[in-house]
């Protein structure tokens, strides 16, 4: 099976959307602000953002709130087209292990992400359907790490279960995932060296 470009899709859309004058809403779900820098300077030319923390799988807690306050600040001195706005969701660890419970020996990247990717995206769905946005996204696919022809399969469905628009991407394209560490490096942010769960940084570290 053929994998689709999901930067040439959002080409397109947002193409249309200059060549009619719309500047719709969107709800950016984030995990953090390293890879949100790229994708947020990129999307604030052509939406109204608003940036959706929603990010239960991180623990300690310490690294959680060490990750918003970076977002925050983020927020606050990125110069773009549109304000952004912050929104935080609930953080909730208890839901994440729940989910991952009998898949806590399953490697990085495999089925446990993608129920961590599920998870996320659709509490971003809720709330983007509940808020009135007209879109809503998520910033994980700027990662290499990242599997973007899975996170969109799921944007996709759940564009068709709640109602609401997906905005596809693979951020990384063009070189969007070393975009967004130049840009890291200039508003000097804290970049973790894991993706936020206690299985992944038990891998990094080699556990």
């Amino acid at each position: 099976m053929n994998k689709i470009n999901y930067q040439l899709e959002l080409d397109k859309i947002i193409q249309g959307l200059t060549a009619r004058g719309e500047v719709p809403t969107l709800l950016m779900h984030s995990c953090c602000a390293p890879c949100s820098s790229y994708c947020l300077s990129y999307l604030a030319e052509y939406f109204h953002i608003t940036i959706f923390y929603y990010n239960p799988n991180i623990s300690p807690e310490s690294e959680y709130q060490k990750r918003v306050r970076e977002q925050q600040r983020l927020i606050g001195e990125l110069p773009v087209k549109y304000p952004i706005a912050f929104q935080e969701g609930r953080y909730d660890p208890e839901r994440f292990f729940a989910m991952a419970q009998g898949m806590e020996q399953i490697p990085e990247g495999g089925a446990r992400c993608f129920r961590c990717y599920e998870m996320r995206q659709r509490e971003a769905a809720i709330v983007a359907k509940e808020g009135g946005f007209d879109y809503f996204t998520t910033t994980l696919s700027v990662s290499p790490h990242k599997n973007a022809q899975k996170l969109n399969e799921i944007g996709l469905q759940l564009q068709e279960e709640y109602g609401i628009k997906y905005l596809v991407s693979d951020f990384k394209k063009r070189g969007g995932y070393l975009r967004s560490i130049e840009l890291s490096r200039e508003y000097d942010l804290y970049r973790q060296n894991y993706c936020g769960c206690v299985y992944s940084k038990g891998e990094g570290e080699g556990l």
